[in-house]
């Protein structure tokens, strides 16, 4: 079983996921065009809070833990996104999602970064993350994180792994 705990970047705290952000986190999370590979809609303060409930209770299944944290861009003391980790069966699957406004600053990258050197450390099993094919960006974030396509596909996305 792995539990998140904080994690430091050079510029950024990994917070683990607590219902108390779910009042930022819907701002940043607010924007529709955001949710153009990732699915759904923007959710109210109340549904997210609903889902982070969901999430701190943890996974039904014992073997499987539910890693979820806040990326807080320290300089600026604001939420900026999530990453995440299912961890189990060998494997860690990742992913990471950072607001609109904080796009394009390296963000997602380096908090992409921490969370798979965290796994790494951990032996947390084989890191993957799934990518929608036309989503550049994520794509970016998944290569300098050191996951690289594998050919593989699940639900129209490409499968990404660490060699």
């Amino acid at each position: 079983m792995i539990t998140p705990e904080t994690l430091r970047t050079a510029r950024l705290d990994l917070l683990p996921l607590r219902v108390e952000h779910a009042d930022e986190m819907a701002r940043v999370l607010s924007d529709p065009a955001l949710h153009t590979f990732i699915g759904g809609a923007p959710e109210s303060v109340g549904a997210l809070r609903a889902r982070y409930e969901r999430w701190s209770a943890g996974s039904p299944d014992p073997g499987v833990s539910w890693c979820n944290w806040v990326v807080r861009l320290r300089e600026e003391g604001c939420l900026t996104g999530t990453v995440q980790a299912t961890v189990g069966g060998g494997t860690a699957e990742v992913s990471w999602v950072v607001g609109t406004p904080w796009q394009g600053r390296g963000i997602a990258t380096e908090a992409a970064r921490g969370l798979v050197a965290w796994l790494r450390e951990r032996e947390a099993g084989t890191v993957i993350a799934h990518v929608h094919p036309d989503h550049r960006a994520s794509a970016a974030v998944a290569a300098a994180a050191g996951l690289a396509p594998t050919g593989q596909w699940q639900d129209g996305e490409a499968r990404w792994q660490l060699p």
